[in-house]
């Protein structure tokens, strides 16, 4: 199952498959919803767009041997870290291993870039999510950060907070 760099014809696929794997009826058949602590969309075609028109950002995508788009990450070099986020995977095809695979190709790509380290945020309460990153070698820096306070990326239902967690590369 190859793992390609997405590019702007990839825009509606990409934003249908992170909406369904975060938000609504659909997410709550993976277990990476967030839809019992956010309503609305996670992103918007506009918001996708501009990531993948953005020179200093990769999106890679992981393609089904139908040649579906199942998963994504976001991968944005802030020397001398690589962010990480919207690491997604089709509801449906959660538990294959697609994630495995997205992060051990971000792993690749942040080391070809120099990065010592991949940086994520998570949602504080996302305990399950929090411990398989941890699995996967990511560390609690002790750092929180503010939700972003926008709703093109949720409305959320309560305070949330996100946790910084890195995991070095090098």
């Amino acid at each position: 199952m190859p793992i390609a760099i997405a590019t702007i014809t990839d825009t509606a696929e990409l934003t249908a498959l992170v909406n369904s794997a975060y938000r609504g009826e659909s997410s709550k058949q993976g277990w990476t919803s967030e839809s019992h602590l956010l309503d609305g969309q996670r992103i918007d075609e506009l918001i996708l767009l501009s990531y993948l028109q953005n020179e200093n950002v990769t999106i890679l995508k992981h393609i089904d041997e139908n040649g579906r788009i199942t998963g994504c990450v976001y991968l944005e070099p802030k020397w001398p870290k690589l962010y990480l986020g919207m690491l997604t995977v089709s509801p449906i095809e959660q538990g294959n291993g697609i994630g495995k695979i997205l992060l051990a190709n971000a792993e690749e790509y942040a080391r070809n870039k120099k990065c010592e380290a991949i940086t994520i945020t998570v949602i504080t309460t996302r305990h399950e999510l929090i411990a398989w990153y941890e699995r996967h070698g990511y560390v609690q820096t002790g750092e929180i950060k503010p939700f972003p306070n926008d709703e093109r990326f949720g409305i959320a239902k309560a305070h949330i907070e996100l946790l910084v967690m890195d995991k070095p590369v090098l």
